[in-house]
């Protein structure tokens, strides 16, 4: 049966090194939000700023990862497990399709987290840079993160930071 995987993490947690390694192992399609942000060209400058243009991608992915796993496919989702709202519409996905599930859930420290964004912004990577993240970004963002919590109903994997 096919399944969406979605992963839950902190900024700089590693969802994305998660997800792509999810897309080879299963194998799956994977949809990187960040990607998507990155090649449509959305200017990332507030946190109001990435939340449109996050609205605008889920509005383009949510119905080809419907199509995806009712044809069979599985999916990776790089995004939309932080906090319940996103976990929502995440279940809208998988039962719309009649697909099982999967959120996996990253255990990251805040450091180890902010390591990672430094060195993302220095490298760039491209495709998913779709801008400086500072160190304010992520303690502004960091309250919004929100474990599931048992009664979400969730089948979850909890993993250390990959």
């Amino acid at each position: 049966m096919a399944t969406l995987h979605f992963i839950c993490g902190k900024a700089g947690s590693g969802k994305t090194t998660l997800a792509r390694a999810l897309g080879r192992s299963l194998p799956a399609v994977v949809f990187c939000e960040d990607e998507w942000i990155a090649t449509l060209g959305f200017e990332i400058h507030t946190f109001d700023d990435f939340l449109q243009a996050s609205t605008r991608c889920r509005a383009l992915i949510g119905p080809h990862a419907v199509q995806l796993l009712q044809l069979g496919v599985s999916v990776v989702l790089d995004f939309a497990g932080n906090t319940p709202k996103a976990r929502h519409w995440v279940r809208g996905l998988f039962e719309a399709a009649g697909a099982d599930h999967v959120l996996h859930v990253i255990e990251a420290g805040d450091a180890d987290c902010l390591a990672n964004i430094h060195r993302r912004n220095d490298e760039k990577p491209a495709g998913v840079y779709w801008g400086h993240v500072t160190d304010e970004m992520f303690h502004a963002v960091t309250p919004y993160f929100t474990l599931p919590q048992p009664d979400e109903g969730f089948h979850v994997e909890t993993r250390s930071r990959p």
